[in-house]
């Protein structure tokens, strides 16, 4: 698990999802789940990541977004969350009042809409319109905040982030250009 949590950090940086200590992950385990630290950089070796338990009891240093991940695994079956701060995501998340209707080949046959939920970072506010969510889809976008993708592991959680921001900017370039 250790070198999955590095392996997509990485990759979240990369493609530039992410940037400076921003997002988090996690991975559901017997005993709860485990989440990154709050501020740690997802890109770093080892990562640094916690053991929470899923009743809501918070374990110290893990990410200020311990709600929505709790709250996402006590919704559903999901595996793995990511958490990322993709930028056409967030720009779309603005800039629209209606949630995200993709219009490439990818985004039509995965996630043909993506749904805009609102709440402020961190709250239980946020944790239930984002489990709520994401019990019938593998993402969701938090406006102005960033995408919430669940799947049935970090590598799947993963494409969802990465396929929101592709979507988002096809989205972008096309208005962009008509």
């Amino acid at each position: 698990m250790l070198e999955d949590f590095t392996r997509i950090g990485r990759r979240l940086f990369s493609e530039h999802l992410v940037g400076g200590n921003f997002g988090n992950m996690s991975v559901r385990a017997e005993e709860g789940y485990f989440i990154t630290k709050t501020g740690s950089y997802l890109d770093a070796d080892p990562a640094q990541y916690v053991l929470m338990p899923l009743n809501g009891r918070v374990t110290p240093g893990a990410s200020s977004e311990w709600r929505v991940h709790t709250a996402v695994y006590n919704a559903s079956n999901h595996q793995a969350i990511v958490h990322a701060h993709p930028p056409y995501a967030v720009a779309l998340s603005l800039v629209s009042d209606v949630d995200i209707v993709t219009i490439d080949s990818e985004g039509r046959l995965l996630a043909p809409e993506i749904q805009v939920v609102e709440g402020p970072c961190g709250s239980q506010n946020l944790a239930d319109v984002v489990a709520e969510g994401l019990k019938s889809a593998h993402i969701v976008i938090a406006r102005g905040h960033g995408t919430f993708a669940a799947g049935c592991d970090i590598d799947q959680a993963y494409l969802y982030t990465s396929l929101a921001e592709h979507c988002c900017k096809v989205l972008y370039l096309t208005k962009t250009y008509r």
